[in-house]
This record gives structure tokens, C-alpha cells and sequence, in this order.
């Protein structure tokens, strides 16, 4: 007998494998109604976002395929690639293509959600299973009814030209641009879209806005070919075609013709200006501005050119004493002269670099050697000077019964110092000071090159083998006993030799008319300084 449920039971089981034939065309027909459809997947912060135009989707193996895909932004060096559902936690989709449309699998660029007004989000379930869900994606809150693909096209014929221009794709927008002109320029470049590393991301552009910037950028930059070689240029193939030396003597052969020359005298060095030197001459520069009555032995020139003659010694004599006719009083010049030595000699020690608050465990020792006559009341007055600029002075001066009475006032005052005076060549220190000072000779005393005290401190001098700075050394070389590294003259320098050192000049406030009132034609050479260098013209 047979069973009668059996029947019934396999008429239920075709009902079912035919409800699942049924389901499965449908699922299968619903996956290939998304090829072409432009997509983003965002596979969390471990992979990143991917955009693309879907390829294939396999329901089997539950994956899903993009063709020419840009990652997060840049795009791929692959021309596909395909994502696990399981890898998936977002997926959004940007353009869906209508029905019959030749769907154009071109360049995908950078996309925005916000271009197209209205997208689609795909929700995919912690099992790795999709689950299709219509969700606009716009930016607003408010609820939006989603067109079917059907009536997607007819739809935009309603909506204005400025937001159908915002709601097409780049893709769209770029191959329209292209028909429209030819002016599209290829860059050629290490930082184009196509070489750029896969990791990197760029800024978005977004907006109406950017795509006008973009055709004016063409219309200003681009070019009539489509295509530039992308063969470099031969630089020094183009250099080998110039020849230089025939380019430059049919310059020089028209200059002759003509009689011009624009490029100075052949051979001739460039003129080298410095830093605080006007190189804009209004009127030609006079550097000859001082004129003595006699024939010059020796003459000077300073920083700037001009040119500074010697004076001989009865002239600055005769100089200094009108001078003192006149109200330059000996004891004006003295101070004078001790001013400008003191500041020369501040600045031989090492200026701010040696004489500041954090380096007072190191004062300078200054030895100062000086005379009984005018020449060493200048010394004495200089040492003064240096006294109270926190400088270590030790004058030495021999004993003399009667001393000159400017003298005698200059000593006063260096009493008032922490100066120390020695008349003893012992009590000198015997190891090397920073700066000896010369005040010894005088051209008016020369018996005192004789006396024993002279002879013994022209021998410490060169022994101790410290700088020696002379102030107003006499003229000649056989009266000097000392060899001076510097020399400082007043007003007017003498014709000194070489053992004089190198020349300093100092202003002592001589008047311009009194040089005049001697014969000498002056002009100040010192500009904004009170001592300056003088060399051998």
C-alpha cells in the first residue's frame, strides 16, 4: 500500500525549489541592475574610502568589483579591484545610469557626495551579508523622495541648469569640456594625479565655483595641441648652436663703427662698492681737498679716497700755537687729545668684547710711559681716561725737581683715579701687559734720549713685547727708540716713517680758518668719526 504523504510532501518540495529559483533570478537580476552605477566603499580607517564604477557583483562569493577605483582620493596603479562584504561598512551610491545609456567606463576623478544632491547608502550587517537599503544621503535632514531609475532623467529636466550642472558626475562634466574645447593641457609632472603615491590624499574640490575656476585655468593656460612630447628639451644641443665669442665681436664691431661702448674698456674690473657706500654720484667726487704751502714729502689717503698730506714739523707747530691764539688752549687740546687716544686705545684692548659687566675678572693692564714735556702730559691725560673706563694703568714718570705746569695739573687729576705711578722702571709688572703706551720723545728735548731712565724704558718696552700705541711720535725714525705698532697724530700727521706703525688721525677741534689763517687749504676728513686710519698713498 502506498504512503499517501509522500505525494504531497514532493509536490511541497518542486512549490519551494521553485519560489527559490524565482528568488534567486530576482537577487541575481537586482545585482546586475547596479553595474556601472559610480559608488563609494568605505572599508574603515585600516583600508579607507574607495571610489569607482562597478564592474561585477558575485552574490556567490559575496563580493563586489570596481573598475578604475580612486582611494581616498588619488588614483589606483590598478585598473580593478574587488572588496569582501565582510570588509565593507559603508557603502554609498553616488550615480546610478538611466536605462539604454552607453555606459562610459572613463576616468573616474574625485567625487563628492555633495555633487550630486541626492545619493544612496548601503548598510552592510556585522555578518558580512548586504542588505540593500534606499537611504538619500543628502545634506539636509528633512525627508526626500528617491525617483526611480526609470524617472531619474526625466526628472532633471525639472530642476534649474545651475543644479544640473552641480548634479552631474566629473566624469560627465569632464568629457563635456573636452568636446566643447581642445584646450586641454596635459601636465607632465612629478606631482600629477597619475603619479601621486596611492596613500596620499588630496583636497577636495567641491562646488560651482571650482569648475569655472577650472575653465578659466584652460582657457588662460592650455594650449592648441592635445598632446605635449614628452621628450625633454636638449639644453646643451641648443647652448652648442650659440656661438659666443662671434656674437660678441660683432657687438664690439659695431660699437667701433658707431663710436659708443656699452660694455666699459676690455680687460677693465668691475667696480666693487660696499655695503654704506652711495654708488649715486650727483656730481663728481673731489678727493684732494687739503692743500699745504710747501712741497708734501709723504702723503695719506683714508677709507673713502681722500687723500690727507703730511705737514712738516714747524707748520703743525705754528698750527697749534694760532690754535691756542685763538682759544684752543693747551690745557682744551690736552683733554682733547686724551679723549681720542683713551677711545683708540679702548678699542685696541677689545672694545664691548673685553670691557663688560660679565668679564671683570679680566681687566686690561695698560703701561704707560711718559716724558717731562707736553708729549707726556698728552699720555698722562689718555691714562686718565682709561683709568675710568675700568682699565689697569700704570704710569710711569721719572722724578724731576721741577715739572711743567700742565704736567703737574694732569698728574693731579690721575692721582683721583685707581691709576697707579711708578718712577722706577722695577716697579713696571715684568710679565707682558695688553697695551703699552708711548709718550717718550719730543722733538724739543732730545738731550732726554741720553739720560739712563730713557734707555731703560725703551729696553722694558721691547722686552716686554706687548702692542705699542705711540702718541704724536716725532718725525724721524733715529729719535723713535721704540718700534710702535700704531701711531695717533693731531690734526695734521708728519711725514712718519715705517717704524711709526700703521697711521691713526685724530680730531682735536682746530678750526677751519685757522688752518686757513697758516696756508692750508681744509676740508675735514674725518666725516662721522674722531679717529681715523691713514694709509700710504
Amino acid at each position: 500500500m502506498r504512503n499517501p504523504v509522500f505525494p504531497l510532501c514532493f509536490q511541497d518540495l518542486v512549490v519551494s525549489l521553485f519560489i527559490l529559483a524565482i528568488l534567486w533570478s530576482y537577487i541575481r537580476n537586482m545585482a546586475t541592475d547596479w553595474l556601472g552605477s559610480i559608488v563609494s566603499i568605505n572599508c574603515g580607517d585600516s583600508l579607507g574610502v574607495y571610489q569607482g564604477r562597478v564592474s561585477a557583483v558575485d552574490q556567490i562569493s559575496q563580493t563586489i568589483s570596481l573598475t578604475r577605483p580612486f582611494h581616498n582620493g588619488v588614483k589606483c596603479l590598478v585598473p580593478e579591484v574587488t572588496f569582501r562584504a565582510g570588509d565593507i561598512t559603508e557603502l554609498k551610491i553616488l550615480e546610478i545610469p538611466g536605462p539604454g545609456e552607453n555606459q562610459h567606463f572613463g576616468d573616474l576623478h574625485q567625487t563628492e557626495l555633495g555633487h550630486s544632491g541626492v545619493g544612496y547608502q548601503v548598510g552592510i550587517n556585522q555578518n558580512g551579508t548586504g542588505k540593500l537599503v534606499k537611504k538619500p544621503t543628502s545634506s539636509s535632514s528633512a525627508p526626500q523622495n528617491i525617483p526611480k531609475r526609470t524617472d531619474m532623467k526625466s526628472q532633471d529636466v525639472a530642476i534649474s541648469p545651475q543644479q544640473q550642472q552641480c548634479s552631474k558626475s566629473y566624469v560627465d562634466r569632464h568629457t563635456e569640456s573636452l568636446s566643447q574645447s581642445k584646450s586641454f593641457r596635459r601636465r607632465h609632472n612629478s606631482w600629477s594625479s597619475s603619479s601621486r603615491h596611492p596613500n596620499q590624499a588630496t583636497p577636495k574640490k567641491s562646488g560651482l565655483k571650482n569648475g569655472q575656476m577650472k575653465n578659466k585655468d584652460d582657457e588662460c593656460f592650455g594650449d592648441d595641441i592635445e598632446e605635449i612630447p614628452d621628450t625633454d628639451f636638449d639644453f646643451e644641443g641648443n647652448l652648442a648652436l650659440f656661438d659666443k665669442a662671434a656674437v660678441f665681436e660683432e657687438i664690439d664691431t659695431y660699437e667701433r663703427r658707431s663710436g659708443t661702448r656699452s660694455r666699459g674698456i676690455p680687460n677693465e674690473r668691475p667696480t666693487r662698492y660696499r655695503h654704506d657706500e652711495n654708488i649715486l654720484e650727483s656730481e663728481p667726487i673731489v678727493y684732494r681737498r687739503i692743500t699745504v704751502p710747501h712741497n708734501v714729502s709723504k702723503e695719506f689717503c683714508t677709507d673713502s679716497g681722500l687723500v690727507v698730506p703730511s705737514v712738516s714739523y714747524e707748520l703743525h707747530k705754528k698750527l697749534l700755537s694760532v690754535a691756542e691764539k685763538h682759544g684752543l688752549t693747551l690745557e682744551r687740546r690736552l683733554e682733547m687729545t686724551g679723549v681720542c687716544a683713551s677711545q683708540m686705545a679702548l678699542t685696541l684692548l677689545g672694545g664691548p668684547n673685553r670691557l663688560n659687566p660679565k668679564n671683570v675678572h679680566q681687566r686690561p693692564t695698560v703701561a704707560l710711559l711718559c716724558g717731562p714735556h707736553v708729549k707726556g702730559a698728552q699720555g698722562i691725560s689718555c691714562g686718565r681716561h682709561l683709568a675710568n673706563h675700568d682699565v689697569q694703568v700704570i704710569l710711569f714718570l721719572p722724578n724731576f725737581v721741577k715739572m711743567l705746569e700742565s704736567i703737574t695739573n694732569e698728574l693731579s687729576l690721575f692721582s683721583k683715579t685707581q691709576g697707579q705711578q711708578v718712577s722706577n722702571l722695577k716697579d713696571l709688572p715684568s710679565s707682558p701687559v695688553d697695551l703699552v703706551i708711548n709718550c717718550l720723545d719730543c722733538p724739543e728735548n732730545a738731550f732726554l734720549r741720553d739720560q739712563p731712565w730713557y734707555k731703560a724704558a725703551v729696553a722694558w718696552a721691547n722686552r716686554n713685547r706687548a702692542p705699542v700705541l705711540s702718541i704724536d711720535p716725532p718725525v724721524h725714525e733715529g729719535e723713535q727708540g721704540i718700534d710702535a705698532k700704531w701711531s695717533l697724530a693731531l690734526g695734521l700727521p708728519l711725514p712718519l716713517g715705517e717704524r711709526a706703525g700703521r697711521v691713526y688721525l685724530c680730531d682735536i677741534g682746530l678750526p677751519q680758518q685757522v688752518f686757513q689763517e697758516v696756508g692750508i687749504s681744509y676740508h675735514s676728513p674725518f666725516g662721522c668719526k674722531f679717529v681715523i686710519p691713514l694709509h700710504s698713498a
